[in-house]
């Protein structure tokens, strides 16, 4: 059984990925960081050179590899939700969590870190938010077995939640 973490970029997914690992004794996979090494470029660099829709290709065949391992921990990319073949995938062999945030918590995390290229034209970086996230909203809800709000909580408050949710027989948790 799988952990997979879902939700819009700036929501604390790959933080709350990394703890959850290290409490659990699980590996953690990030999906965005699985497709550029393998690409061997930079996800703007894929987007630039091939497009969206070849890199959301790429992501929805990394979704179907991790979703054939088990005992681990998936840290999607925001838009793995687009395509709903991730999300049968992924649901395959796994709990989904939708860790959720606010525009302005989400805007205010990763207005600075842009190593992502802009999925709309002509909208300030907040507007691009709030249109991308209400698109996504449904699928994310549609996709996920739990929701976390992540707003107001730590990344460890948020690992202390999935803990607490997840039944301790699904995983194994040697090690």
């Amino acid at each position: 059984m799988n952990i997979v973490l879902i939700g819009y970029r700036g929501t604390g997914k790959s933080v709350v990925g990394e703890l959850l690992a290290a409490r659990l004794r699980m590996p953690c996979i990030g999906m965005d960081a699985e497709i550029v090494k393998k690409a061997g470029m930079s996800i703007p660099q894929i987007v630039d050179k091939f497009g969206w829709p070849k890199f959301r290709d790429m992501e929805s065949e990394k979704a179907r590899e991790l979703a054939g391992l088990d005992n681990i921990i998936i840290d999607t990319g925001g838009g793995v939700i687009e395509r709903p073949e991730n999300v049968e995938a992924l649901k395959t062999n796994s709990r989904i969590f939708w860790l959720k945030a606010s525009v302005d918590a989400i805007a205010s995390r990763i207005q600075s870190g842009m190593e992502r290229p802009a999925l709309t034209l002509g909208k300030t970086f907040t507007e691009e938010v709030a249109e991308i996230l209400e698109q996504r909203i449904p699928k994310y809800k549609s996709a996920a077995q739990y929701a976390i709000d992540t707003d107001d909580l730590t990344p460890e408050q948020v690992t202390d939640r999935i803990i607490k949710i997840i039944p301790s027989g699904l995983f194994n948790l040697t090690g």
